[in-house]
């Protein structure tokens, strides 16, 4: 029995023995006791061989080596190598490779061995290699490189190997049709070659040269050298922008308009480092603290079209409105108007620069500490305040104040040498307070006479007035005091096991949106002309088309859970192949009010009747949120640069909820919502406007209560190449399929002059389902140089097109987001309103003194001034997007103006000759999206430099242009038919603006 018992502890114990026996070797990589990242450590033993790369502090690892004795070569190209035996076991101290510089005629030597000529493949160049003579024999660095890259892909540790992408990586060196001596001066020694080789250290470049590579030079190395007491690093910088520098707003009117002076400065502070107190915290947590300081004054040029002094007195353009006519409301309502500024023109006589202000504090702080060399824990807290104010062309002046509070806290543990946890704990909380100009100043419509709108102190102020022929519409803002809060739970975990990286985990978050607001308390008029033929006369009379009111239930508690759960394995199926899949779950649950004060309409077949239906969560949830996802990446020809990438993946949009939840709270009978018409058996004037239709409901919005969440399936597939020239080419397909998108639509309505098919139905809401369906497909072209030479570029070329009937709306165009018929959602299906067909993107970036021919060896005055000069140019060109043309008319049966569409006769779709009411009894044939938007050109640039003051003392100068060719581009052409600016500039986007950054960092 004991014997038994002894046999199965021993059999047993081989295993567990197998794994005690495996330590971890690790060191650092350093060059005059400074960290060398990049460097090629080589761990080999008979036939086993593994490679690491040091990490930006001079670190590598190698996780589980068996116990005994192993061979550490360090290779880095410009040093000799290092060649050492080191006694692997358990709790062995870290080891300390120093490295020596090579004579800087071998440097250039050995990599004219080791790197073919540039633009020639390396097949090409083997020949020649191959004829050398017999006793040619490999320099120690490259002999060193080439055991590196022989060493086999296996695992050491459980850790896949350092793996670099040769058609990703490759560095090209001096040598490249270059003699060995070029650039160096008669009677050079040694230590000048070297000091020389220290400057050129990136002679031409490589990929891994950018600074966002994780083999980028460490900020203390080579040359920047920080001295003892360098334990923190911090820096102190300002970034300002004058008006004296920048162009003046585009003026749409061609007016010379003033232009205010004014300033943009931020200031930024930061500081990192080890938190230590004297006799009191000796090993504290690395600490990092920042903080920005904003003051902004920007300034915009508005043009608008307003009444004249004669308009105000009945002269309307062939109207003329008697003086007695003119209602009192009106009159008052005037007083805002400004009077023209200029004239000669019936599109705008308005114009004058607006000017804003921007003020901003805004705070980081974290620390981060090891508990032992498996657990680490970390925390952070961000803290931002803003202030806002800009003026409209009324002079009214609105004000913005935010603020944001986040926390988060981190937990990792490393179990075994395969497996890590990761724990977050974050909490977030935000509030935003908007005053209006007129809040506890001036009741504007009491004043007026205005009545049934709110006129409580905080929505003091004058309704909305919107006019069909182009003058400028009379609004404020509206008071709001909102405050989301949000506490989340999160837990991943990697687990590595063989050729597998399996991710898992999950997320739990708790929301609440505290609404203290209404939708639209002073309510708004519209005016089309049709009581008097002109919009302008039908609102000196005072008779509106239509009015729109939304008041009441101001304070909303709205709570919602989401979560998510997911699996993903990352599959090295072998050298050439990797597939990643996974499945991902999603949760948002229908927002409820904790008071139960949401509304919804119970509607009957036919939409013949309906009844409203109060609750604190109206809608079914959907967890049917499922998301599989799988992509590959696949080398099919070895030793080629060939790579495959495909994916296909389901995403699910959980973030609808919040706006439906917002219009369902805005409803009867807890508020006062109506979309009111005016006709003979319901009269409306501006003293009398928000007066509820006996055929109306009294509410605005219904959501099928089966409302079901949209997604997307996304599929990708792309084939990229190195070519001649340091030169990548990628090929790119991306499909989009979208199901279940929101669609909007306004039950028992009919075309203006058709009878009322049903009389009895209700009618004046809007009903949202979610049946709408999208297709998108693009196809880009990437191009993309890798630094070399201290150049770099990337051009891409991307052709799409997007269809859906779902989105239902343009842009810009007062968020007309409805079907215009209710009984025919499939001619709704046209082009998206973010449908660019044509999209270029050209990004540049030169650092001059840069490779031999771009001034590296470059020494004296001349030096100092010319290199390390970084310039950045990044130019976007595309075609225009769709708009859609509206004809501005109320909705027979509904207190809604739009989205009636015109007739579209044939003929530029730009000329307003080119539309015309729609026929009496039909819809508009115009098609939603038919109008191309103007077309889209930015070309910014930067140029930046670091001036090494001392040896942990640099100074940062950089000059950031905004469209620096000062090119006006427009924002979107006007699109409302009878709109005296239709087919014109609605805006035009920023001109050139010039930044100016100085930081400090020590």
């Amino acid at each position: 029995m004991n014997r038994r018992v002894s046999l199965v502890a021993i059999v047993v114990s081989l295993p567990v023995a197998n794994l005690l026996a495996a330590s971890e070797q690790r060191g650092i990589v350093t060059f005059g006791g400074l960290p060398v990242p990049g460097a090629t450590v080589l761990a080999s033993r008979g036939d086993q061989k593994f490679t690491a790369v040091t990490d930006p502090q001079g670190a590598y690892s190698f996780a589980d080596l068996s116990d005994g004795a192993w061979t550490i070569d360090v290779a880095m190209p410009g040093f000799a190598p290092v060649h050492a035996d080191v006694n692997v076991a358990p709790g062995s101290a870290a080891s300390k490779w120093e490295l020596k510089m090579l004579p800087f005629a071998e440097i250039v030597k050995d990599a004219a061995k080791d790197i073919p000529a540039p633009d020639v493949p390396a097949a090409a160049a083997a020949p020649a290699a191959t004829a050398a003579p017999a006793n040619a024999a490999a320099s120690p660095a490259r002999q060193a490189r080439k055991e590196a890259r022989a060493a086999t892909p296996q695992r050491a540790g459980g850790f896949q190997r350092a793996e670099v992408n040769a058609s990703q990586n490759e560095t090209t060196s001096a040598a490249d049709s270059i003699p060995s001596n070029a650039g160096v001066p008669p009677g050079a020694n040694d230590a000048d070659l070297a000091q020389r080789a220290s400057d050129g250290f990136l002679i031409n470049g490589s990929a891994n040269n950018g600074a966002a590579s994780p083999f980028a030079q460490s900020a203390a190395f080579g040359n920047n050298r920080r001295g003892p007491g360098s334990r923190y690093n911090g820096s102190l910088g300002l970034i300002f922008d004058n008006s004296a520098f920048d162009a003046r707003s585009y003026s749409l009117t061609g007016q010379d308009s003033p232009k205010p002076a004014y300033d943009q400065w931020k200031g930024v502070f930061t500081l990192g480092g080890p938190l230590n107190i004297p006799r009191l915290l000796t090993d504290g947590p690395m600490f990092f603290v920042g903080y920005q300081w904003t003051r902004d004054r920007n300034v915009s040029t508005q043009s608008a079209l307003v009444p004249t002094l004669a308009e105000r007195h009945g002269d309307v353009g062939g109207v003329t409105i008697p003086t007695a006519q003119i209602s009192p409301q009106t009159l008052a309502l005037l007083s805002y108007y400004p009077l023209p500024n200029f004239s000669g023109s019936d599109i705008y006589n308005y114009q004058l620069p607006l000017v804003s202000d921007n003020h901003q504090d805004a705070l980081q702080a974290r620390l981060a500490k090891g508990i032992g060399q498996r657990t680490q824990v970390d925390g952070g807290f961000n803290f931002q305040r803003t202030a806002t104010s800009g003026a409209n062309i009324f002079g009214f002046l609105d004000t913005t104040n935010t603020l944001g509070l986040n926390t988060v806290i981190n937990a990792r543990r490393r179990v075994g040498t395969r497996l890590f946890l990761h724990f977050q704990f974050q909490h977030s909380y935000s509030s935003t307070r908007v005053i209006p100009y007129f809040a506890n100043r001036e009741n504007v419509s009491g004043n007026a006479g205005i009545t049934g709108n709110d006129q409580s102190p905080t929505n003091w102020g004058p309704p909305t007035l919107v006019f069909s022929n182009g003058f400028a519409s009379l609004t404020d803002g509206v008071y709001a005091f909102n405050r989301d809060e949000t506490a989340a739970w999160t837990f991943d975990a990697l687990w590595n096991h063989g050729r597998h990286n399996v991710t898992w985990g999950g997320d739990y978050r708790r929301q609440q949106f505290n609404y203290l607001t209404q939708q639209n308390p002073r309510g708004k008029f519209t005016f089309t002309g049709t009581a008097t033929g002109s919009a302008l006369g039908d609102f000196l009379t005072g008779v509106p088309d239509t009015s729109q009111i939304a008041f009441g239930n101001a304070d909303k508690y709205f709570r919602q859970n989401v979560m998510d759960a997911f699996v993903n394995d990352d599959w090295r199926v072998g050298p050439a192949l990797t597939i990643n899949a996974g499945l991902r779950w999603e949760y948002g649950g229908p927002i409820s009010e904790i008071y139960g004060r949401l509304v919804n309409l119970d509607i009957a077949p036919g939409f013949t009747a309906a009844i409203p239906v109060t609750g604190n969560s109206l809608l079914q949830p959907d967890k049917r949120g499922l998301q599989p996802r799988v992509g590959l990446a696949w080398r099919p020809f070895p030793a080629s640069s060939t790579i495959v990438r495909a994916g296909y993946g389901v995403y699910y949009n959980t973030s609808v909820y919040r706006g439906i939840a917002s219009s369902m709270a805005q409803q009867s009978p807890f508020s006062r919502s109506v979309s009111v018409e005016n006709n003979s058996a319901n009269p409306l004037t501006l003293g009398d406007g928000f007066s509820a239709s006996a055929t109306a409901t009294a509410q605005t919005f219904a959501v099928d209560p089966n409302f079901r969440i949209g997604y997307s399936q996304n599929w990708q597939a792309s084939i990229q190449r190195d070519l001649p020239g340091s030169l990548v080419g990628t090929v790119t397909y991306l499909g989009t399929k979208g199901t279940r998108g929101m669609q909007q639509f306004l039950p028992n309505t009919y075309p203006a002059g058709a009878a009322n098919p049903c009389p009895a139905c209700p009618a004046g809401f809007t009903y949202l389902t979610s049946n709408g369906n999208s297709t998108r497909e693009a196809g880009s072209v990437q191009l993309r140089r890798r630094l070399r030479s201290g150049f770099s570029a990337n051009v891409q070329y991307t052709y799409s097109k997007s269809i859906d009937d779902s989105a239902l709306g343009g842009r810009g165009q007062s968020n007309y987001l409805v079907a215009q018929n209710w009984l025919d959602l499939s001619a709704e299906r046209a082009l998206s309103t973010f449908d660019q067909r044509h999209l270029l993107n050209l990004q540049m970036q030169y650092t001059t003194g840069q490779g031999l021919a771009g001034g590296t060896l470059l020494s004296g005055w001349r030096g100092a001034l010319f290199k390390e000069w970084t310039a950045i140019t990044t130019v976007t060109a595309g075609s225009g997007m769709p708009l859609t043309p509206v004809y501005l008319t109320a909705v027979a049966g509904t207190g809604v103006t739009g989205p009636v569409r015109p007739d579209y006769n044939g003929g530029p779709v730009r000329s307003l000759a080119s539309y015309s009411a729609p026929v009496s009894g039909q819809w508009g044939n115009a098609g939603r999206d038919s109008i191309t938007g103007p077309a889209q050109f930015t070309f910014n640039a930067s140029l930046d430099r670091v001036f090494r003051v001392k040896d942990r003392l640099n100074l940062e100068v950089r000059f950031d242009a905004t469209n620096i060719l000062n090119h006006a581009t427009w924002t979107t052409w006007n699109t409302t038919i009878g709109s005296s600016q239709f087919g014109l500039p609605a805006g035009a986007n920023a001109m050139r603006s010039i930044q100016t950054t100085v930081r400090l960092r020590f």
